[in-house]
């Protein structure tokens, strides 16, 4: 795979971080463990990382329950926090480039995608917590005259925060700044297919003023590593973005230690409805493909279901199979990329499964359904489209995380709806309506945390993210996630 000057001069120069970050140190594991992290784009190894185990995550709480208790963090003033988070997004900023590469290495997105979404997104991230930190206030009670009432809000004090492969710097800021922003300390565990981005974030904060032992970093695997941290009871709560089955363990893992809270973002399946008077049928087509084929379709809220009045459909379906076509697959690390890599073999290996499935239950065809660029040793599929979807079949009831559509089509507002509620997620949905009546009437209806008109992922930081029914509870982003990191305590005082 041939790639620009310039990428092939920043590869040369590239280090990728191996270590923990424990109490302000670049550590090993005390195991000496390591595991294999392995590029998407070729399945070639590019280094071996540091395996915490639970001795190595102990070390980690502990840092963090220190730093504590001792408020070298949790009590400095809001300017001074201020000025350590703003330092924190103008380092990433600096190291921009390096942050796009090493996401794209690890993950297999493309670069372009990762200089001028992921990462910019999470420095917008880091500096709006900052911004935001002093924006949260308590209350004062209706007290009689002789005594004064009032609320506040306090940290809880250690978050563990457990964060995906998908989007694994933008993920962890989500999680990271608001904690850090209402005065917590940090354990923060990468995805094992993905810790690169997670270890430099560590050696950045260091960088930037941010006290030791506030935030740690500990790569290692989920069933030992993020188990422990789950198990431990010196963590006061898990933030969580990942799987169904995960999420149960990690409230199970709460009720075994010490009740600690957990908030879940656990995926979705999630519809996009097209009415027949849409008012921008290209724009709408668009937003189909790319809803659900951006990121390789490793998006939690990939538009994974697409219901189409029946009038417009076979030439909507033919449109949205047009803008697939044109999408660029490639090598990740080729700015002129639009659809890079699956994470890991074995994530493509399932979306090739699920798309067997599909034929074999009677869905159509419409396009792609293999794995592509073999010669590469990288884990790329193709995208897929299958019309004539049935509401039983496997491709309308799971979370595939890959490029997989699948078309049903319906002839009332009703059946529309009852579509798209048909299903045990509730992230997101989305519907396109020229009727205004008919757009407030579906938002209302439609059973999702996040829900889009004549629009796809039309939202940013200044609202809430997060799901109904199993998609999980507890949300990301807005004025929201801090609460979440915080606990709400009432003082009375009585005049004497």
């Amino acid at each position: 795979m041939t790639l620009p000057a310039d990428i092939t001069e920043r590869l040369a120069r590239l280090a990728l971080p191996s270590q923990a970050v424990i109490d302000g140190a670049h550590v090993d594991a005390l195991s000496g463990e390591t595991f294999d992290n392995i590029s998407p784009r070729d399945g070639k190894l590019l280094n071996q990382v540091a395996a915490c185990q639970k001795e190595d995550v102990a070390l980690a709480v502990f840092a963090a329950r220190t730093a504590f208790e001792d408020g070298r963090w949790r009590d400095q003033g809001p300017r001074a926090k201020k000025a350590v988070l703003f330092r924190l997004a103008e380092l990433m900023e600096r190291d921009a480039d390096e942050l796009a590469l090493l996401e794209s290495l690890d993950v297999g997105k493309p670069i372009s995608d990762a200089r001028n979404v992921d990462v910019p997104l999470a420095i917008n991230t880091c500096r709006w917590y900052a911004e935001a930190l002093d924006k949260i206030y308590g209350e004062v009670g209706a007290s009689p005259v002789d005594r004064l009432s009032y609320a506040v809000h306090e940290p809880l004090g250690v978050i563990g925060a457990i964060v995906p492969w998908n989007f694994p710097l933008h993920m962890a800021m989500w999680k990271v700044a608001p904690a850090l922003a209402m005065g917590n300390s940090v354990v923060l565990k990468p995805a094992e297919e993905s810790p690169l981005t997670a270890l430099k974030l560590g050696a950045l904060a260091l960088e930037a003023g941010l006290p030791t032992g506030v935030l740690n970093v500990v790569p290692g695997y989920g069933a030992v590593t993020g188990e422990a941290l789950a198990l431990s009871m010196e963590v006061d709560m898990i933030a969580f973005t990942g799987s169904g089955p995960i999420g149960r363990k990690l409230m199970e893992y709460s009720a075994r230690s010490n009740l600690k809270r957990i908030s879940l973002e656990l995926g979705g399946k999630s519809p996009q409805i097209v009415f027949a008077d849409c008012p921008d049928l290209e724009a709408a087509a668009q937003a189909a493909a790319w809803g659900v084929f951006y990121n390789q379709g490793e998006v939690c809220t990939a538009a994974s279901r697409l219901l189409v009045e029946a009038s417009i459909k076979e030439a909507f379906v033919e449109r949205v199979a047009e803008v697939a076509r044109s999408m660029k697959v490639g090598d990740p690390l080729d700015p002129s990329t639009q659809f890079g890599a699956m994470v890991s073999e074995r994530q493509m290996n399932t979306a090739l499964g699920y798309i067997a499935i599909a034929g074999t239950q009677g869905a159509r065809r419409v396009l792609g359904g293999g794995q592509v660029l073999k010669e590469t040793g990288g884990f790329y599929v193709e995208p897929t489209i299958f019309d004539r979807l049935q509401p039983s079949h496997a491709l309308a009831r799971e979370e595939v995380f890959g490029p997989v559509l699948g078309v049903m089509s319906f002839t009332t507002e009703d059946e529309a709806i009852a579509l798209a509620n048909d299903t045990v997620y509730g992230l997101a949905a989305g519907l396109w309506t020229a009727d205004v009546n008919r757009a407030l009437r579906g938002a209302r209806r439609l059973k999702a945390g996040l829900v889009w008109v004549n629009g796809w992922d039309a939202c940013d930081i200044t609202m809430p993210f997060g799901g109904f029914k199993q998609s999980g509870f507890g949300r990301d982003r807005s004025l929201h996630a801090l609460h979440k990191y915080a606990d709400l305590k009432s003082v009375s005082v009585t005049l004497r």
